[in-house]
């Protein structure tokens, strides 16, 4: 595909000559076809001088005059090029296709002005299909370049917010470890071995632009394994993730700041709280979606709050424009979070 945009132009180019020098092989007038021989050749002229117009203006005058905005220089250049143009076919004309059996006679002043007027207009279309060609292909050009600009900018773009998930992510499970070992040192010592794992995932796996879905649910089972572990009787946690052996691929760490966020915000030291993970997929989507009881973080706890999930939004416009949902806040007493993505 790259290779024909490549060779557009060109292919434009030949397209229309073929068509133009195809031309004197019809006549107008039924029964004068014009075939071959003299006839033809007499034609030669007048196509060449069609072509140096059109190439002059192509690689020298359009460049130099009409896209520095030099209207005035590109009319004065083009006229003098018809006129030389005009100049030559005739001179060719008179050395090579004389024709002396034929007695013409003098031209009116009006059959004059109108051959004149005739042959001006044909130069003049020239030209514009000249400025029509290398404009197009011109703009063609350059918006080839700016979506690669694009392009770049968003992977780079891309690139950031994905590497704002590492120390995101490790930032909220040390906190978690911190809290732990001061209830229970032996929970923390296995913590910090499943941090081990994760962490694996997280550096190595998740370079990847997508992952298995299987991936990704491994990951998030031990991350609430993790997690658990400093939860106390009074909070009730539910997980259904897929054990799923399809083909389905998605963006690496894509559902972590959801979980991240139900345990950071839904759980309460001293009343009864709820977490309720949930993941489904269909033929074509997966579905998260996570509720948990609403305590939301003090002014002077706020640690983090915020990034994961703002992270999350500009990564979902960059990866699945117009492919997700993302719906999310407060029912009532409960917080959720629901977000629907087409797989690739």
């Amino acid at each position: 595909m790259k290779g024909f945009r490549k060779y557009i132009g060109i292919i434009i180019q030949v397209a229309i000559w073929i068509v133009i020098f195809a031309m004197p092989f019809y006549s107008p007038r039924p029964g004068h076809p014009l075939h071959g021989g003299v006839n033809y050749a007499r034609f030669l002229p007048v196509l060449f001088s069609f072509m140096l117009v059109f190439y002059v203006n192509y690689f020298v005058l359009i460049k130099k005059f009409l896209f520095t905005k030099k209207f005035g220089w590109f009319a004065v250049t083009n006229i003098a090029l018809i006129l030389i143009s005009d100049f030559l076919v005739k001179t060719s004309f008179r050395l090579f296709f004389p024709m002396p059996d034929m007695h013409m006679r003098a031209r009116s002043f009006i059959d004059t002005v109108s051959f004149t007027a005739r042959n001006l207009v044909i130069y003049l279309a020239i030209v514009g299909v000249a400025v029509a060609v290398r404009m197009t292909l011109e703009w063609y050009r350059n918006e080839a370049a700016r979506r690669e600009i694009e392009k770049g900018k968003a992977e780079v773009e891309l690139q950031n917010l994905k590497s704002q998930v590492n120390p995101h992510f490790l930032f909220n499970t040390l906190n978690n470890i911190y809290s732990l070992i001061q209830i229970d040192q032996d929970k923390a010592q296995e913590a910090v071995h499943e941090l081990g794992g994760l962490m694996r995932y997280v550096l190595y796996d998740s370079d990847h632009d997508t992952v298995p879905l299987a991936k990704e649910t491994a990951f998030l089972k031990d991350y609430v394994k993790l997690t658990s572990l400093r939860l106390t009787p009074n909070v009730k946690l539910t997980v259904e993730l897929p054990d799923t052996a399809s083909d389905k691929q998605v963006a690496p760490l894509l559902f972590i700041p959801l979980v991240e966020n139900a345990f950071k915000h839904g759980v309460s030291d001293s009343e009864p709280s709820f977490i309720d993970i949930n993941m489904t997929e269909d033929d074509r989507h997966v579905i998260c979606t996570i509720r948990n009881s609403n305590f939301p973080k003090t002014d002077s706890d706020r640690s983090g709050s915020g990034i994961g999930i703002s992270n999350l939004k500009k990564r979902l416009d960059m990866l699945y424009p117009g492919k997700y949902s993302y719906e999310y806040g407060v029912v009532q007493t409960t917080y959720q979070s629901i977000l629907k993505i087409e797989s690739f």
